[in-house]
């Protein structure tokens, strides 16, 4: 994680029993951010992971993982005490814990690794979006550009609704070329999504990862770039 929380996965396979072990022993306790995630939020990306992977149809439900023992040891920021929070664990860690279950199968290479969960608004009014990113490449085929990835299935507004409803005006909306990450075959390139603010005394959040650490390539390719979080005051200082 971008704070230095370090998530490990011990897969095994046994082809006799049919069964299958995720151990993350050894992942770092909880974080005093809130990036911590409940135990669930593990599972939840296993089977996504799952069912992604094996070529049939099977159901979204408790039953697929009867053959699969999950093992999240109690303490880590992956199982965390009652009083951690959690904010981040389901819009940020999930996407962390589905592309470590995906490195170990070595099934694809990182994707943008976060929802960047943007909000702005005051008393009167308040706002919400998930920006989109880029896909980790896989063996054969590239990755998809400026996608919703993995853990997350949000559609972002139209533009013309965005600016009629709020008082905001979408200056850019595009990809960011070169972002993705090269290789035979070429990670997606992430986005640019520059909005300027046409009232005063917004309050502005942005919850978001792989900042700091980029997300990784596979099988010799290089990783993708971090994603980039600006303030343009209106002064142009930056």
């Amino acid at each position: 994680m971008d704070e230095g929380s370090v998530m490990r996965l011990k897969l095994t396979i046994n082809c006799q029993t049919e069964r299958a072990c995720f151990d993350f022993t050894g992942t770092d306790p909880e974080m005093f951010g809130n990036c911590n995630a409940p135990r669930s939020i593990t599972s939840s990306a296993i089977i996504y992971c799952l069912r992604s992977l094996v070529n049939t149809d099977i159901p979204l439900n408790q039953g697929c993982l009867k053959p699969v023992e999950i093992i999240v040891p109690e303490g880590c920021f992956l199982n965390p005490s009652a009083e951690a929070a959690v904010v981040g664990g389901n819009v940020l860690t999930s996407q962390r814990v589905t592309d470590l279950v995906l490195k170990a199968f070595r099934a694809c290479a990182a994707s943008q690794g976060c929802m960047n969960n943007f909000t702005f608004g005051d008393k009167d009014f308040g706002y919400y979006e998930t920006i989109a990113g880029g896909h980790g490449a896989g063996p054969g085929w590239v990755g998809q550009d400026g996608v919703h990835t993995h853990m997350t299935n949000t559609r972002i507004t139209d533009p013309e609704v965005l600016e009629i409803r709020y008082p905001v005006c979408l200056r850019q909306f595009a990809i960011r070329d070169g972002s993705g990450g090269q290789g035979q075959y070429k990670g997606g390139d992430g986005v640019i999504r520059e909005i300027e603010f046409l009232k005063d005394d917004i309050e502005i959040g942005l919850l978001s990862e792989r900042r700091a650490i980029p997300p990784f390539g596979m099988a010799g390719g290089h990783c993708g770039a971090t994603g980039k979080n600006l303030l343009i005051h209106p002064d142009g200082r930056v």
